[in-house]
């Protein structure tokens, strides 16, 4: 069974059989626990406040923990992470800095430079590099800088202080390797990147997380120096009722430190401490040099040894550690070093296998894409009841919770782990996010995959009237429904790749989902019957106005991207329905001739108001966008005829089917030839079922072929929608802004290619001009499947007035080819992504360290948004 299997796909079938637990450890700490809703107690639901950066090294978390290239088990019981200090901060580097929404001039910003390298699925081997300066980090300065920045102006990054400009740094690598599930290596590397001697502390730290000051748990688990017998070894015991006992082994150091994870109430609130060992109690010992009060401080549930360098110029240093359940002869001794190298072996047997056929480049960028995306697992847990009534013993939280955020979710009880969009600047799930993020797993961990996508449809996370939680600032807000459609995909693709068809998957999933669906069709309808509504549908500033909030003029509005989304969640559903039938067609037929009556609802409202913006006398107004109508109180409908992705949207709705598998349905099929030789509003433009019978499959659209040619005119058109790195989120025709003036108020949008000039959202997103990468696969996959069906019948110019033509297919590979160009270096050696910052192109510590951001500049390329934004733009592995 497993002769032909590499080393860590047999891991893999052990974990997904449950022979044996390798996920029970893995790097589930957040990089950033402060500032996020759970840990917000406070009357006015402003998180950034309630728990500042200032706080988290000396407050407890109560929902998590964070820390430096760290790690803890599933239930994050017990973490390990780094601490450093370079002798010049007031406070040890033991997490990742970063701006609140309001100090960014674009949002929040992580101001750090950290790049995760490697990691498998099992997390069998692990490694990550982050880069500290030797001089003070600069707080003050990036507050500052972007405080006093505009809109308009570039956020004020770490590399722009010139901090690392004379290499004055230190490279510090950190690299796992598990020996047994519960049995992992650790190695530390710190490597002087300067021409001189530089001091540093290095504090490897394993605390247990504080759940007993919120009486979550019956006693409290302590960490225990112990008596080594083994040479050039020390050990601490770590011991918890549940978890078991643990024991950490590490090189001799200078000092062992034990506090307990306690907040320092003196600082925090003013009141007197119990004890001086609280959290922050390293912190203090460090930067002043004392250290004698642990000297007699036997056990704590927070424990470091201390390692204080000074490493000469260009010197590396290597600390080894090693944390297991058994009690081991020779931790640190031959043994480490043989795990350390089969395990990246057996990450290079199976990533080899899966980067086959590309080029070395591509396979690199490849193999950092999927480590962000295992490095962007976070224990994440929120029991919402518990977190608006408060804990026992505690002050209750202010009454005004009880009406504010997240109060009508009071079911939602959360603890998983969970691939965060962006440990930093999102560490909390986002369900449109974590789509996007579980294809972009499915080659690497398929089950894993199918974990994330069932997670919020399962009845812990599900509203009883079908909603699903959309992201923690809301959970009521409204992403696009995608699970149907990427359901389907994993099915296929598994059946493509091992024979296997998952009917358990897809009829779970179909079943959680057909709640969902019914609360989109009753909840979220749109004016016109057949339409829907959806507010911002995670496009953030796309529109004139605030889709979210109260319409303009007391009008309503119709959205062409929400009724998009619901005819692709239609298709899907409906072509679950068939898949399930095969085996249980009383069940499922009936299902499946529901939701194509639904299909066929959606593209005659369509239909009905297409008259709004095609001009019969004007062939191009039919050129396959699809526009939000805004219904004013007065009857009248105003289309807002915007190029962009919001009128792109319908280019998602399209799908074949085998029509012998369609045979198999009578009633069904009934349905599909009727409509299909006899629509009711004659030639439709925007409903396509072909049922061609000289093909052996079906097409389901909503563009038909006139249509499709006319769209990609515009899609591969440079001067419109078609940018250096793929398609853009707005036309560049409305460089000379788009206006409206509705009840004597004047909304206008213009192309923005980088970062957002408006505030709404808050400014910390754009979808006004730069490259979003999901929208971009969606636009990816279904080019490809217009391709598969017509093949030379369509074609277009690529780009658009070039004379290099190709069909659909040919223009899904022509976009592939622009996203990757993103991430490829230039004849310069810069990778777009990267901007004009040279030392990615110069400096061989930098050249090869590739970060995956949130979206990109529709001119340049440039990374923008959340710098470790690995989910869903570790899309490119699929493309």
């Amino acid at each position: 069974m497993n002769e032909n299997k590499t080393i860590e796909q047999q891991r893999l079938q052990k974990q997904w059989s449950d022979e044996e637990n390798w996920y029970r450890w893995g790097p589930y700490l957040s990089e950033r626990q402060w500032g996020t809703v759970r840990e917000d107690y406070t009357a006015e639901g402003e998180a950034w406040d309630a728990f500042p950066h200032k706080h988290a090294r000396m407050r407890a978390y109560r929902w998590g923990e964070d820390g430096l290239g760290g790690i803890s088990d599933d239930k994050q019981t017990l973490c390990f992470a780094l601490a450093l200090w370079n002798g010049k901060d007031a406070f040890l580097k033991e997490r990742m800095f970063g701006l609140s929404n309001e100090q960014g001039n674009h949002g929040e910003d992580v101001k750090e430079l950290y790049y995760y390298l490697d990691n498998t699925p099992t997390h069998s081997y692990m490694k990550m590099l982050y880069k500290y300066a030797q001089a003070a980090f600069p707080y003050d300065e990036l507050k500052k800088q972007n405080d006093e920045r505009g809109l308009t102006e570039l956020e004020f990054e770490l590399l722009d202080t010139g901090l690392f400009n004379e290499n004055k740094y230190f490279d510090v690598s950190i690299e796992y390797a598990k020996q047994g599930i519960d049995d992992l290596l650790i190695r530390l590397t710190i490597h002087n990147r300067a021409d001189r001697a530089a001091p540093l502390h290095l504090l490897p730290t394993l605390w247990f997380r504080n759940r007993w000051s919120w009486q979550e748990e019956d006693g409290k688990p302590w960490i225990e120096r112990i008596e080594s017998t083994i040479d050039g070894v020390q050990q601490v015991r770590a011991h918890h009722d549940k978890l078991g006992d643990y024991m950490l082994s590490f090189q001799l150091p200078d000092a062992v430190l034990m506090t307990e994870n306690e907040t320092n109430r003196q600082r925090v609130f003013g009141e007197t401490n119990d004890s001086p060992f609280v959290k922050d109690a390293f912190h203090d010992a460090i930067t002043s040099g004392n250290l004698s009060p642990f000297d007699t401080q036997p056990t704590g549930t927070k424990c470091a040894p201390v390692y204080a360098l000074n490493l000469d110029a260009g010197q590396s240093v290597e600390i080894r550690l090693r944390l297991s359940k058994a009690d081991v002869a020779d931790p640190l001794g031959t043994e480490f070093d043989a795990t350390f190298d089969a395990r990246k072996r057996e990450a290079n047997e199976f990533y080899n296998h899966l980067t086959d056929g590309n080029t070395p480049e591509d396979a690199q960028i490849k193999r950092q894409a999927w480590a962000g995306l295992m490095w962007s697992k976070q224990y994440y847990k929120y029991n919402v009841r518990r977190w608006l009534e408060g804990d026992p013993g505690a002050p209750p939280p202010p009454p005004e919770r009880w009406h504010g955020r997240n109060a009508d979710w009071q079911h939602l009880n959360a603890e998983h782990i969970m691939i965060m969009p962006d440990k930093w600047e999102y560490p909390w799930f986002a369900a449109w996010d974590q789509a996007f993020q579980a294809i972009a797993v499915e080659p690497i961990d398929l089950e894993f995959a199918k974990a994330q996508l069932y997670l919020h449809a399962d009845p812990q996370y599900q509203a009883s009237d079908g909603r699903l939680p959309a992201y923690e600032w809301d959970f009521s807000a409204n992403n696009p429904p995608l699970r149907a459609a990427i359901s389907w995909l994993f099915y296929v693709q598994e059946q493509e790749l091992t024979g296997n068809r998952d009917y358990t998957f897809l009829s779970t999933m179909f079943e959680r989902l057909r709640p969902n669906y019914e609360w989109w069709t009753t909840q979220v309808g749109g004016k016109n019957e057949g339409l829907f509504k959806g507010g911002f549908l995670g496009l953030d500033n796309i529109s004139l106005f605030d889709r979210q909030e109260e319409i303009p003029a007391g009008g309503e509005l119709d959205q062409a991207d929400a009724t998009a989304w619901m005819a692709t969640y239609t298709l899907y559903m409906m072509r679950i329905a068939v898949e399930l039938a095969q085996n249980d067609a009383a069940m499922f037929e009936p299902l499946a001739c529901y939701y194509l009556d639904h299909y066929f609802r959606i593209s005659s409202a369509l239909e009905r108001v297409a008259h709004l913006w095609i001009d019969e006398n004007n062939p191009d107004s039919d050129n396959g966008f699809t526009y939000d109508i805004l219904h004013m109180p007065d009857g009248k409908q105003i289309p807002i005829p915007l190029r962009s992705m919001v009128g792109l949207a319908n280019i998602f709705a399209v799908m074949t089917l085998d029509r012998e598998v369609a045979k198999t349905l009578p009633e069904f099929y009934k349905k599909v030839t009727e409509f299909a030789n006899h629509p009711p509003d004659g030639d439709l433009c925007y409903c396509v079922i072909n049922d061609n019978p000289e093909r052996d499959d079906i097409l389901f659209a909503l563009l038909n072929a006139d249509q499709l040619r006319r769209l990609n005119t515009f899609l591969f058109c440079e001067a419109e929608l078609l940018a250096p790195g793929g398609i853009r989120s707005l036309s560049k025709v409305y460089e000379k802004p788009y206006e409206m003036e509705l009840a004597g108020e004047v909304h206008e949008i213009h192309y923005t290619p980088g970062e957002s000039d408006s505030n709404m959202y808050g400014g910390n997103s754009n979808w006004r001009g730069p490259i979003w990468f999901p929208m971009n696969f969606f636009i990816y996959k279904a080019l490809q499947a217009f391709g598969n069906y017509y093949g030379s019948k369509v074609e277009v110019a690529l780009p658009f007035g070039s004379d290099n033509t190709g069909d659909m297919a040919d223009a899904a590979g022509y976009l592939a080819e622009r996203m990757w160009s993103i991430f490829r270096k230039g004849e310069n050696g810069l990778r777009p992504l990267n901007g004009p910052d040279m030392i990615y192109a110069d400096d061989p510590n930098f050249k090869d360290l590739i970060l995956y951001y949130e979206h990109f500049d529709g001119d340049t390329s440039r990374g923008l948004g959340a710098s470790h934004q690995t989910g869903w733009t570790a899309l490119i592995t699929c493309v």
